[in-house]
C-alpha cells in the first residue's frame, strides 16, 4: 500500500511538473494576414475557399468573432497591435491625407520612445524574430541610422520587406504609390514642356521676341522639376520593393515569384534555430495583398481566381510553419495566433474581376474605420493543454489585446508611464471570464473618430454609434471605387447628426439603424457612448506626426541600398541557417 502511494504521488508530481513546464514562459507564434477578409476562412464560414490549415487551428484553440483592428490601414493598425496603443498616441496615424508610410526612404516611422511587445519580451529572456512584412518605418536621418528598424524595436532578427507590398512591385500592375500625385505631376511637366516647346517654336519662327537665353533657362528649370519628382516615382519598384536582413539589403528590387518561399524558408530556420526557446515569432505574412503574387502551384487551383489562389497559398504556408513547430515537439509549449491587420480591399479591382477580400456578413472594408468590414478580422489562439480546443467567443476583442497578453505570459509588465489601450485576453481565452475587458472600444480614421461600440454587460446588448461614414460611389455600391480606399474627412464623408445607431447584438451587418424617434432606447444608449467618448478623449496628448508629408516624404539621403546610390541592385541571399 505504502508503494502505490508513492507510485502515485510520484505521477502526481511528474504531472504538475508538466503542467508548470507548459505553462511557464511558453514560446509565442504570431501570425498576420495583409488584408485577408474575416469571411475568405472556412471557420468564419466560408465553404467556397480552401483554409484547412487555419480551420485546424480553430478547431484546437479559441476562436474570436467579434476581434477587432485598431486601424483599418496597414501602418496605423500594425503600430497599434506591437504597442498595445492606439496609434495616434504614437503620432502613426494620419493628419494632414497620408493615412500610411509611403516610402522606405521616408523619415516617419514607429518612434523610438515607443515600447513594443518585443521589446519587453526581449527583456524577459526571449530570442525575438520579425519575418516578412514590417512597413513602421526604417531611418530618421541618415541611410544607416535604422532609428525606425525592427531590431531597434526590440527583435533580435529580421528578414522581410521594410515596406510593403504594392502594384508598383510588379513591373506589369499600374502605378499604386501615390497614384494621384504622380498623375498631377506628370500633368504639369507635360503643360510646362508643351510651353516651352512653343515658345522656341514661337522663337525660331519670328513670332516671339524673348531671348534664347530666357528659353533655355526655363527648358532647364522645367527639366530639373521633371527630375526631382521622377527620381522618387521612376522607380518605385527599386526604392521601396526590397528584401532586408537585419541592417543589410539583400535584394533589391526583390524577385517577387521566390518571396513567398524565402519568408517560408527563414520561419522555418528560426523555429529550428531556437526550439529550446523561449522565442517569440512574429511572422508578418506578404499575403494577400496586392499584387497577389502566386506560385505557378496554386494558380488557377481556387474557386474565385486570382485572390482565391493567393489565400489558398496563403493557408499553405500557415501549415508548413504549423509544421515546423509540430516536428521540433512544440505544439503543446507554443502560443500561436493568426490573425489580419484589418478587413478586405473592396477597391482592389482589375476590371471586373475582383482582387481583393471577402467581409463576410458585414458592411466596408479596407479604410473604412467605422464599418465591421473595414475592422472586424479572425482571430485565433491555440495553446493545447492551456486553452480550451473548440471554444468560440463572441465578446469584443481588440488586436491592441495582444500586446499586454503576450507581456503576461512572459512574466513581464505593461509601461505605466503611458496609456494601453489593449487588456490582457488571457481570462476571456481560459474562460475564467464570462464577460471582455472592453465595455467601449473607439473606432478611428486617421485622426477622426468615426464609432464607437458599447458592450452593455448587464443585458448583452452591443451597441455601435456612427459619427462619420464614407461616401460610397458609385452611391450604393458599398465601397469608394473612385479612389485606392475612402476617405476620413472632407467631401468624401457624411458626418451624422444625429448619430446612426446599430444594435449589432440583433443586427451584425448593421443594415437597420435605430430610428431616433425610438424613445429612450436610442438616447440613453447615444448618451452613455457620447460620455465615454469625452473620457476617452481625456486621455489623448499630442504626439510628433509620422506621417506627416515632411517626414512620408521621398527623401534619398535615407534610402535603403546596397551598392552605391543611387546605383543600387544586388541579390545577396544566403540560406537562413548560416545566420
Amino acid at each position: 500500500n505504502s508503494l502505490n502511494v508513492l507510485l502515485v504521488m510520484c505521477l502526481l508530481l511528474k504531472t504538475c511538473e508538466l503542467k508548470s513546464a507548459n505553462t511557464s514562459k511558453p514560446n509565442i507564434l504570431l501570425i498576420m494576414a495583409d488584408d485577408l477578409g474575416i469571411g475568405d476562412l472556412g471557420c468564419y464560414g466560408n465553404d467556397t475557399l480552401r483554409t484547412p490549415n487555419i480551420d485546424r487551428l480553430a478547431e484546437e484553440g479559441v476562436r474570436l468573432t467579434q476581434h477587432l483592428a485598431a486601424a483599418p490601414l496597414c501602418t496605423p493598425s500594425r503600430a497599434a497591435f506591437l504597442t498595445g496603443r492606439h496609434a495616434f498616441r504614437s503620432g502613426m496615424d494620419a493628419t494632414d491625407g497620408y493615412r500610411a508610410l509611403m516610402w522606405n526612404a521616408g523619415s516617419g516611422g514607429l518612434p523610438q520612445n515607443e515600447t513594443t511587445f518585443a521589446k519587453i519580451l526581449q527583456r524577459q529572456g526571449y530570442t525575438t524574430g520579425l519575418i516578412g512584412k514590417w512597413h513602421q518605418g526604417v531611418n530618421c536621418a541618415s541611410r544607416t541610422d535604422h532609428c525606425h528598424h525592427p531590431l531597434h524595436h526590440g527583435f533580435d532578427y529580421f528578414y522581410g520587406m521594410p515596406f510593403t507590398l504594392v502594384n508598383d512591385c510588379h513591373p506589369d500592375r499600374r502605378p499604386e504609390v501615390d497614384a494621384g500625385l504622380r498623375a498631377r505631376l506628370w500633368l504639369y511637366t507635360q503643360v510646362m514642356a508643351l510651353g516651352v516647346l512653343t515658345t522656341m517654336a514661337g522663337k525660331a519662327c519670328g513670332l516671339i521676341s524673348v531671348s534664347w537665353k530666357l528659353v533655355l533657362s526655363v527648358a532647364t528649370l522645367v527639366l530639373l522639376f521633371f527630375t526631382s519628382w521622377y527620381a522618387s516615382f521612376g522607380f518605385v519598384r527599386r526604392w521601396n520593393c526590397i528584401l532586408m536582413r537585419n541592417h543589410e539589403v539583400t535584394e533589391q528590387p526583390m524577385v517577387l515569384e521566390r518571396a513567398a518561399s524565402l519568408v517560408l524558408e527563414e520561419a522555418v530556420s528560426f523555429i529550428a534555430r531556437n526550439k529550446h526557446g523561449p522565442f517569440l515569432l512574429f511572422v508578418s505574412l506578404l499575403h494577400v495583398h496586392i499584387p497577389l503574387v502566386t506560385t505557378e502551384r496554386f494558380l488557377g487551383k481556387s474557386q474565385h481566381g486570382l485572390y482565391g489562389d493567393n489565400v489558398e497559398e496563403m493557408d499553405w504556408l500557415v501549415g508548413e510553419i504549423l509544421n515546423a513547430v509540430e516536428e521540433h515537439g512544440l505544439k503543446n509549449t507554443t502560443l500561436t495566433y493568426f490573425t489580419s491587420d484589418h478587413g478586405g480591399h473592396l477597391e482592389a479591382r482589375d476590371g471586373h474581376v475582383q482582387l481583393g477580400g471577402w467581409n463576410g456578413i458585414y458592411r466596408g472594408g479596407k479604410g473604412m474605420a467605422g464599418w465591421e468590414g473595414g475592422i472586424r478580422v479572425p482571430g485565433i489562439f491555440r495553446w493545447p493543454g492551456v486553452l480550451p480546443a473548440g471554444r468560440v467567443v463572441h465578446e469584443p476583442t481588440s488586436l491592441m489585446d495582444v500586446f499586454p497578453t503576450v507581456v503576461q505570459l512572459a512574466g513581464g509588465q505593461v509601461p505605466q508611464d503611458r496609456v494601453i489601450d489593449g487588456r490582457s485576453l488571457l481570462p476571456l481565452l481560459r474562460g475564467d471570464a464570462e464577460h471582455s475587458a472592453h465595455e467601449f472600444l473607439f473606432h478611428y480614421c486617421g485622426q477622426y473618430l468615426h464609432a464607437a461600440r458599447w458592450h452593455e454587460k448587464d443585458s448583452g446588448r452591443l451597441w455601435k454609434v456612427h459619427y462619420t461614414t464614407p461616401r460610397f460611389h458609385p452611391e450604393g455600391a458599398g465601397a469608394c471605387h473612385s479612389s485606392g480606399v475612402c476617405p476620413c474627412s472632407g467631401a468624401g464623408v457624411i458626418h451624422h447628426d444625429p448619430p446612426l445607431l446599430f444594435d449589432l447584438s440583433g443586427d451584425p451587418s448593421e443594415a437597420r439603424p435605430l430610428s431616433p424617434d425610438a424613445g429612450h432606447l436610442y438616447r440613453e444608449a447615444v448618451a452613455r457612448v457620447g460620455r465615454a467618448v469625452r473620457e476617452h478623449r481625456a486621455s489623448m496628448s499630442p504626439a510628433p506626426a509620422q506621417l506627416s508629408f515632411r517626414h512620408v516624404a521621398w527623401k534619398p539621403w535615407l534610402q535603403p541600398c546596397c551598392g552605391a546610390f543611387p546605383f543600387c541592385a544586388c541579390s545577396r541571399d544566403v540560406d537562413p541557417g548560416e545566420t
